[in-house]
């Protein structure tokens, strides 16, 4: 599923209005209702206890825990794994959950940790639900759910032309997506990174799948991610999803509406013993209580859901993209950027033309015109490739098919591979990692998460 979807909508739902009768609209807000928080009485948990042991200071550390997760069977397993060892909360955030295989094994992993008394908040950027109002809405009628649309649109059709030529009035509102990537269980582990939850994102897809880079956190950081949720949470550009989709059916009939619907996924592919880190499965390591992980500080940047409202410059400070621009900017020696659609503007460009003249090498990975599935994004970042080159700047493109054929990444088997991870690497020292990509919708359209983990204790 494209990242920015909307770079190749916008001309059509511009031209369908043109014929289309009338438009959608939005129905009045609920009742506002107290704020609702992160649980921080955790400590007692089995994650809760498990994040802090072997932690250098103990529970009073200022450092926290990471793992890398490059591989996509290792990622799913972490947040499915996490799902099922919540005692508590799981706080959910995803720009896109999709309902094929890979998205009802999801929610049905969630719905298991709500019968077991687990409080659930599902809040979900309302671009691509099109067409799924039904798995979200029949989802929230358990006890212990509730589900959240972020910026919604005023149409509910299932086609994301139709929704977006039926909400053009409104476009300007509409154009700003959440973006982010984030699962939180316990207010003690997250995950965080460049997946959504969809096929092509854990090796899934028949067609194209993504390389792609998550990190599993614990310690203080969690804390941090818990207070942006929040503020997401209870931001007034989220709706129920009973205001924007109500049911048409009893609780009950909801109910077993939705596990009808979840039995259709085909199960979980078996995972290798270990990844590409030589690291054993989450899931396994939770049940053993040995969790690998690095101990190091970190910043943590998350975009204030206001930014959707701001003009472009005002959206721009302070936003996650200002923030991994500075890590880096930081570099001394070397710097290595991942980003699928990387389109440095005169900000970059004027950037990274001062970091080359220092001595500073710059290597760029990206997609190439056969592995993106975002062609007009590869072509705003033609425009600056010579540029780049002539600088000094380092660029590799991803082939759509000899990547995957190293293995390293999962057997990408007759699929297509494309680059999807948003990440940077900085004198081997500064890892950041997160879910924008760089460029100008991230900067200063989209909202989005990203995470700076510095040097390794």
């Amino acid at each position: 599923m494209p990242a920015t979807p909307l770079r190749r909508l916008a001309a059509l739902a511009l031209c369908a209005t043109a014929w289309l009768a009338g438009c959608a609209s939005l129905p009045p807000p609920p009742p506002e209702k107290p704020p609702t928080l992160a649980f921080t009485d955790v400590a007692q948990t089995e994650l809760g206890q498990l994040a802090y042991k072997d932690a250098p200071g103990g529970s009073e550390t200022p450092l926290s825990g990471f793992r890398l997760l490059p591989e996509a069977a290792f990622a799913f397993d972490a947040r499915i794994s996490l799902a099922r060892h919540a005692e508590k909360s799981l706080d959910v955030q995803y720009y896109l959950i999709q309902t094929d295989d890979v998205g009802l094994l999801f929610l049905k992993e969630l719905r298991e940790a709500a019968a077991r008394g687990v409080r659930v908040r599902l809040l979900v950027d309302d671009l691509y639900t099109g067409g799924a109002d039904e798995v979200f809405s029949t989802f929230s009628a358990f006890p212990n759910v509730e589900v959240r649309l972020f910026n919604p649109l005023p149409s509910r059709a299932s086609s994301l032309a139709t929704r977006l030529a039926l909400s053009i009035t409104d476009f300007g509102r509409i154009n700003h997506r959440m973006h982010n990537k984030l699962l939180i269980a316990d207010n003690s582990f997250a995950v965080s990174g460049g997946r959504n939850i969809a096929n092509e994102y854990f090796m899934r897809s028949t067609a194209a799948n993504f390389i792609d880079m998550d990190v599993i956190s614990c310690g203080p950081v969690v804390r941090k991610m818990s207070e942006g949720f929040d503020r997401y949470w209870n931001s007034p550009h989220v709706r129920p999803i009973e205001n924007i989709a109500p049911l048409a059916m009893t609780p009950e009939a909801a109910q077993r509406r939705f596990d009808e619907i979840a039995r259709t996924a085909v199960p979980d592919v078996p995972i290798r013993p270990r990844d590409i880190l030589d690291k054993s499965p989450v899931g396994e390591q939770l049940i053993t209580g040995k969790l690998d992980r690095y101990w190091a500080p970190f910043t943590l940047f998350v975009d204030d859901p206001e930014k959707i409202a701001r003009k472009p410059e005002l959206a721009y400070r302070g936003s996650v993209t200002e923030g991994a621009l500075g890590v880096i900017d930081s570099a001394q020696h070397d710097v290595k950027i991942a980003s699928p659609y990387f389109i440095p503007g005169a900000r970059g460009m004027a950037q990274m033309k001062k970091n080359v003249a220092s001595g500073v090498r710059i290597t760029v990975i990206t997609n190439s015109l056969g592995a993106t599935d975002e062609p007009l994004a590869y072509a705003g970042y033609e425009r600056y490739r010579a540029d780049m080159l002539k600088i000094g700047v380092n660029i590799f493109e991803i082939a759509p098919l000899l990547s995957g054929r190293s293995g390293q990444f999962g057997d990408f088997g007759k699929t297509i591979s494309r680059l999807h991870a948003k990440l940077a690497i900085v004198d081997q020292e500064r890892f950041f990692v997160g879910s924008m990509n760089l460029d100008h919708r991230s900067a200063a359209v989209n909202t989005e998460i990203g995470l700076d983990r510095k040097s390794v204790v």
